[in-house]
């Protein structure tokens, strides 16, 4: 209680307002608020302090848990970290830092991580570079899937690429790209689905929470236009090798850190804690339990009894009446051009375009499916026959705002078959339409796969990360499994996303050593079938002036498609409809449960937006969250699929998690919801219809509704839905969750031990599966 009046004080608080309206209105709100309490001068102690720098360098060497296997002797992790400046650094300062972080490891082709990447001693990087958000910068380096004896080895490795590009300095070229990469970035803006405001506070916050000024991370023009004057003057290693001399290479604060993998860490920890809850219960008294057992019965109490009416009424509010009634519309003008179809948006972009073209997935053979992000990486990560895919990056780094490749696929609602597509996405000035589309053809049909080595390393990187996703986390590897066993298009996501391609991808490595000529040939296959001006579509998203001077381009790159691709292939398949234990090393679980509620009759209603929602906030967040003592508990519904799905984050229980999701049912039978708390789910599910969009994203929503079927009118018809959702649509959808607590599939990733007592507990409830 004192820390929290302490710190958790207006005194101690910073007040950001991001708007239009009225500033006076504002402040005089603020006012009221703050009148209420007394200046408390304690607060200020949250002052950070400086750390003073290490006069000389150190080293941590820990043990972490991993399951049993020959492979762990290439499981080490090193990582070398620096503290930058124990001052504060001047903007200019900063920048080049910033370019220097995106000069050495920004791109595939970055210098440092290109040596890390290629030198074999380890599967991906780890660090991310430098942090500059914190009191102090940061630069951190290293890999992971290491062997123990090639540990130093990659300290060297890091140093002397260090040391050579303090001596030499970067290319010509690489400079222009990462200027061009950056100062796009910077102007651009694109927080994404972020709200922008807040985007600005949080980078603000960076500067602000040390007591500088909190605006000076919001001006980059004045020191950009410095920056690139220094280059001018200076040089390139002028600039660059200075700060890699001083800031890393000459640095004493440094700290390297290994992690050696042991199979027996796991259970010694839940020994070693089990030896010293005992020695805590031997030291208590009869008063001392009873006490424990009367504190921990009132938290259960109030853990599961919900606040009452007038305290939720006391919580701000909007009114159904400040909610638009009609659905937010994208313009969009359907056109056709060279036999693909043409989309575009016209809305203002600052004069970028933005541009994606999909191409249907379904020629490609379901075999092929796992090779496909792979193949979707070799494009951007291989080279061309006059370019390597060092030169091929600076180019889209020089001449664009970047271009991605990857697959994206969908259940359709009333359709059997599902949507599946490879999108390529770029962006770039109004004035580089050109230059995007040539580049955008050159990725999809110059890009040669001939480079076993490298491919070898995108198969390692991938692998490592499925690891790091598995155990930190597994319930989006149970979802998609959950998914992968109730549709098709579930199905396909987990081959090119789940457990299916992880273990697909340990047998790629072999394959690739053992067999290189059918990888290359699987890959020129899915280019063969996939690209086709037949069935593409092309998303331009700009102001009718760019539109109109961009379709000459288009016209172009599908001049150089081919007319035709390959047949549409059957991908009606599922995974074996069985429930599953996926055995981990860990301490907590994840824990999913999954039906289709479209198979048991159910029609799509806008209410189950928001039943879904309050679920989530209410139900699974008491039961599972608060008292069962997971650090998640949610659940999804995939209005395509008619898929239902219940997850667990990090929790300490399994059998009792399903009991809760089980009991979702009568909950929502006996549900009583008052009128300000159904107001206020209906507010917040319409947040999320309404989610903050800049305009790349509305053109991108708006081709995504158009490839799904989604028509305006259906949206407008959800959105009444949703608006109109009562109390009886909440006891009528737990008729369709019924479904899901009788039939509903299971997907647990846990410890063997966990998963051994739910299947003591409930015999035969899960089929055990090592993963890791």
């Amino acid at each position: 209680m004192e820390f929290h009046s302490k710190f958790y004080h207006p005194s101690n608080a910073r007040v950001w307002f991001y708007g239009d309206d009225d500033p006076n209105q504002r402040l005089r709100i603020i006012s009221a608020y703050l009148d209420e309490f007394d200046n408390n001068a304690a607060a200020k102690e949250s002052e950070v302090k400086v750390q003073p720098l290490f006069k000389e360098p150190k080293r941590v060497v820990e043990k972490y848990a991993v399951g049993d296997g020959a492979e762990n002797a290439r499981k080490h992790m090193v990582a070398i970290n620096w503290v930058l400046s124990d001052t504060v650094l001047d903007p200019e300062t900063e920048l080049a830092l910033g370019f220097l972080d995106h000069l050495m490891l920004g791109t595939p082709g970055s210098p440092l991580r290109k040596a890390l990447m290629e030198s074999g001693l380890g599967e991906s990087i780890i660090g991310g570079g430098i942090e500059d958000e914190l009191r102090q910068p940061q630069f951190s380096i290293g890999l992971k899937g290491v062997a123990e004896e090639d540990i130093p080895k990659v300290e060297e490795l890091v140093f002397s690429t260090l040391k050579r590009l303090s001596e030499e300095g970067f290319s010509a070229d690489a400079v222009e790209a990462s200027m061009n990469t950056i100062e796009f970035s910077l102007r651009e803006n694109n927080t994404g689905s972020f709200p922008r405001g807040l985007s600005l506070m949080l980078r603000s916050m960076g500067k602000w929470l040390y007591g500088l000024d909190p605006f000076e991370p919001l001006r980059f023009a004045k020191p950009l236009e410095h920056f690139k004057q220094r280059l001018q003057s200076e040089g390139v290693k002028g600039v660059f090798s200075p700060l890699i001399q001083n800031y890393i290479i000459d640095n004493p604060h440094r700290v390297t850190v290994e992690l050696h993998p042991d199979a027996e860490k796991g259970k010694i920890d839940e020994m070693q804690e089990a030896e010293r809850l005992a020695k805590v219960k031997a030291s208590m008294t009869q008063e001392d339990l009873a006490e424990l057992t009367r504190a921990t019965e009132e938290l259960r109490l109030k853990q599961e009894t919900p606040d009452p009416p007038e305290a939720l009424k006391a919580v701000p509010s909007l009114a159904l009446s400040d909610i638009p009634k009609k659905s937010a519309t994208v313009p969009i003008e359907v056109g056709s051009l060279k036999g693909s179809t043409v989309l575009r948006h016209d809305l203002f972009t600052n004069d970028v375009l933005y541009a994606e073209v999909a191409f249907d997935m379904r020629a490609v053979r379901p075999d092929l499916l796992p090779l496909v992000p792979l193949f979707c990486q070799s494009l951007l990560e291989m080279g061309t026959a006059d370019l390597d895919f060092v030169q091929l990056s600076q180019l889209i780094g020089r001449k664009t705002g970047g271009i991605s490749v990857y697959p994206s696929t969908s259940a359709v609602r009333g359709r059997t078959e599902p949507s599946s597509h490879i999108f390529i996405k770029g962006k770039a000035m109004a004035g580089q339409t050109a230059d995007l589309f040539d580049l955008m053809r050159k990725v999809l049909q110059d890009v040669r796969f001939n480079d076993q080595g490298r491919f070898k390393q995108f198969v390692l990187q991938s692998k490592s990360r499925m690891e790091g996703r598995v155990s930190g986390g597994g319930h989006s590897v149970a979802a998609a499994r959950l998914d992968g066993k109730l549709n098709t298009a579930g199905w396909i996501s987990e081959q090119m996303g789940g457990l299916s391609y992880l273990e697909y991808l340990r047998d790629l490595e072999k394959r690739v050593d053992e067999d290189w000529p059918s990888v290359a040939e699987s890959l020129n296959e899915i280019r063969n079938e996939l690209l086709s001006r037949k069935g593409t579509i092309v998303n331009l998203t700009a102001d009718e002036r760019t539109l109109t001077n961009a379709e000459s381009h288009v016209a172009a790159f599908l001049d150089a498609m081919p007319e035709t691709g390959g047949n549409i292939v059957n991908w009606d398949r599922r995974l074996p409809l069985v429930n599953e234990g996926l055995v981990i090393p860990t301490q907590v679980n994840y824990v999913g449960k999954a039906g289709n509620i479209y198979d048991a009759g159910y029609k799509l209603d806008g209410s189950a937006y928001v039943i879904q929602k309050v679920i989530g906030t209410t139900w699974l967040w008491d039961r599972v969250r608060v008292v069962g003592g997971a650090y998640g508990g949610f659940c999804d519904f995939d209005s395509h699929s008619g898929v239902f799905t219940y997850l667990s984050y990090r929790d300490p229980n399994l059998v009792k998690t399903l009991d809760n999701y089980d009991a979702t049912v009568q909950f929502l039978r006996q549900l009583e919801v008052h009128n300000d708390a159904l107001t206020k789910a209906i507010i917040g599910t319409i947040g999320d219809v309404d989610s903050y969009q800049l305009p790349d994203a509305k053109g991108y929503s708006s081709m995504m509704r158009y490839i799904m079927g989604i028509t305006d009118e259906e949206r407008q018809q959800r959105r009444e839905e949703i608006l109109s959702t009562s109390v009886k649509d909440f006891h009528a959808f737990a008729d369709a969750l019924e479904s899901v607590k009788e039939k509903g599939v299971i997907v647990a990733v846990a410890s063997a031990d966990d998963i051994a007592a739910a299947n003591k507990e409930r015999p035969g409830l899960l089929e055990v599966r090592k993963v890791l």
